[in-house]
């Protein structure tokens, strides 16, 4: 067993997020064969050893040659969803902060309705500045064509490796005056290295002498690298709006949110929460039981919480019950959740949608950022979460208090009054008017296969700071 008290006070002088080169008494290079994978295989292990939550279910160390990413499956524990390990520490840190080979959309496959063999893609949404933006993609639009390829069930998934290069889609787009859909043509699209502004739209509504702030979120990410808060100050200044606008509710539009960074999230959290001060916990962290006591040793029983910020933007007083509604969906994960669960002791909360993902746990980013002997990163679970009632029994999910599927492949843009699931929440937060009255929406409700973003490394993700 590794010294994990002396070890630990080494691996502490890291800074938060990224944790690298944590060995003790690390054997020199030319004990391990040269040309195996051997040497990365033992920084696996060893990290592992000291930081991994099921710790105890890890194997006897046997240091072998095999392929880094077989090496550290293998040792995974049965209860383990979420680790993960790349060979490029660089790209596994990009993804964590939306920084992806992309053109700028996301999008969910379904089964084509008309076509027993056939796969339909829908965009989810477009992003801000992006090259599917600047051509004029739109969420609603569908594709069933790559590069001139059909997509059918028994090609999708290689079909969709053409999508982190340039690419092609044969675009319909639906008119709700002919009510159906029309083939408009073939979009060129680039792909880029493109960081995604998770801010991606907000906006305040009245009805019925209420208003309604809206805030559709996209990813936990503070900024563009871990030394900016461009996002994070981004959201101060969405609420400072919301604020000085007087809402009476929040709605918090989750469904594309599948995690991110632990700061986003408590910085959220922060502006949100109902009668919180800076000695309240917005989550408690539990952890092996040799980590967990070398954190107590070293800084106190404190260093297991996490607790709320003061902002000055804060709106949870001037809510109303229920004073944040929620809109999820069945991509809905990890952070997403740790922000409902965080803030259920503290105010009312209110799910409409899909059941979440359930993940109650979090990770942090290994690597070795200057050794040419290893260019791995991995991302393993470390630590499980609770809020201040000591309550983390979200596994298998949130349930909707109104549960609503997302899943027609008619679709109008987010912030339309009448979107399905803001409609939803604005005729619950404040009644009807004639504009929801008078519309009946058609829907062509089909089978949902995948989502962009649960082929992306950040799915799922809690990103912790250990210190």
């Amino acid at each position: 067993m590794v010294n994990l008290k002396s070890l630990f006070g080494y691996v502490m002088l890291f800074s938060i997020i990224i944790i690298s080169s944590c060995r003790e008494e690390e054997p020199e290079p030319e004990e391990f064969e040269k040309g195996t994978n051997e040497y990365v295989n033992n920084w696996i292990y060893d990290n592992l050893n000291l930081y991994y939550y099921w710790t105890q279910d890890l194997p006897d160390k046997n240091i072998n040659g095999e392929s880094p990413d077989d090496y550290f499956y293998s040792l995974l524990s049965n209860q383990d969803r979420f680790s993960w390990i790349q060979p490029n520490f660089q790209e596994l840190l990009n993804s964590l902060q939306g920084i992806t080979l992309e053109s700028g959309y996301e999008f969910i496959l379904y089964n084509d309705p008309n076509n027993e063999n056939g796969v339909v893609g829908q965009i989810a949404y477009v992003k801000k500045g992006s090259p599917a933006e600047q051509v004029g993609l739109k969420r609603g639009d569908l594709f069933t064509k790559i590069n001139g390829g059909t997509l059918t069930l028994d090609n999708y998934r290689d079909q969709l490796n053409n999508l982190s290069q340039n690419h092609k889609l044969t675009i319909e787009r639906y008119d709700f005056e002919l009510e159906q859909f029309e083939e408009i043509g073939d979009f060129e699209l680039s792909a880029i290295e493109f960081a995604e502004n998770p801010n991606h739209l907000d906006t305040v509504y009245t009805r019925n002498g209420k208003k309604i702030g809206y805030y559709v979120y996209n990813l936990f990410s503070v900024g563009i690298d871990t030394d900016s808060a461009k996002y994070a100050e981004e959201m101060d200044q969405i609420f400072e709006k919301f604020k000085a606008e007087g809402i009476d509710h929040l709605v918090l539009d989750l469904r594309y949110n599948s995690g991110g960074a632990e700061r986003a999230t408590i910085n959220l959290a922060s502006l949100i929460g109902s009668n919180i001060t800076e000695q309240d916990i917005f989550v408690k962290r539990d952890y092996n039981e040799g980590l967990k006591q070398a954190l107590i040793d070293e800084y106190g029983e404190e260093s297991l919480n996490r607790k709320f910020v003061s902002k000055t933007q804060n709106i949870g007083a001037n809510l109303q019950s229920p004073q944040l509604t929620v809109l999820t969906s069945s991509r809905t994960a990890s952070a997403s959740e740790l922000l409902i669960n965080g803030l259920n002791p503290f105010m009312e909360t209110f799910i409409i949608g899909d059941t979440t993902v359930g993940k109650n746990v979090g990770s942090t980013s290994f690597y070795e950022e200057n050794n040419p002997d290893n260019t791995w990163g991995m991302q393993p679970i470390i630590t499980k979460s609770f809020n201040s009632l000591n309550q983390s029994d979200y596994d298998l999910g949130f349930y909707p208090d109104i549960p609503l599927r997302d899943n027609s492949l008619i679709k109008l843009e987010l912030g339309d009054v009448n979107e399905k699931l803001l409609r939803e929440a604005i005729i619950y937060l404040a009644g009807s008017d004639e504009a929801t009255r008078q519309l009946s929406l058609k829907e062509i409700k089909s089978k949902d296969l995948l989502g962009s973003m649960e082929l992306k490394r950040r799915f799922g993700i809690y990103d912790i700071e250990l210190k």
